[in-house]
């Protein structure tokens, strides 16, 4: 890596922080995992109803208990798994430093950032930066995978997910337009 950090003398106060809140990681994983089985439940059901079962009212009992207690049992262990790790984001005068979840933290200078923008919709909004070159980012301490990274053509990014970041991604785009007018 080349050494070209910023000396960039300024108020330490003017750091905003984005969180990654964890009941709506929770709500958010326990909708989707609801989506999710409850489909393969009714296909399920159809199958052994095709193949001559016919449920009586303590099977259907057990069905909407099966369809309500597991995806909560899924989405609070999933929540567990990921109760210290959630993303986050840290941008200050220094530059911005971002954690995707389950992902070490990375340092990029506002001078090495060519481009920013937003991604998706909703919980599955993806913030991409896009630095200079790889050699601008600094991995910081920190436990988790490597840094999620995007492979186009010859372009590099970073991947961020920020839907559900508090104060929320639209916010998230005006402080970093703030920092970088003419690249958001």
């Amino acid at each position: 890596m080349t050494d070209h950090l910023d000396q960039v003398l300024g108020p330490t106060d003017d750091t905003v922080r984005f969180l990654q809140a964890r009941g709506m990681f929770y709500v958010t994983a326990l909708w989707v995992l609801a989506a999710a089985w409850l489909p393969l439940l009714l296909i399920t059901l159809g199958v052994r109803m095709a193949a001559g079962y016919r449920p009586d009212a303590s099977h259907i009992v057990i069905f909407v208990e099966a369809s309500l207690i597991v995806p909560a049992a899924v989405a609070a262990v999933l929540m567990l798994v990921v109760w210290r790790r959630l993303g986050w984001l840290h941008t200050s005068v220094h530059g911005i430093d971002f954690a995707a979840t389950s992902r070490q933290p990375v340092h990029l200078p506002w001078s090495g950032i060519a481009a920013v923008a937003l991604h998706g919709r909703g919980p599955f909004t993806e913030l991409v930066i896009t630095p200079i070159s790889e050699n601008y980012a600094t991995r910081l301490p920190g436990k988790g995978g490597p840094p999620r990274v995007r492979r186009r053509g010859g372009e590099f990014a970073y991947v961020i997910d920020v839907g559900l970041m508090s104060p929320g991604p639209e916010v998230m785009l005006a402080e970093l337009h703030r920092r970088l007018p003419s690249k958001v």
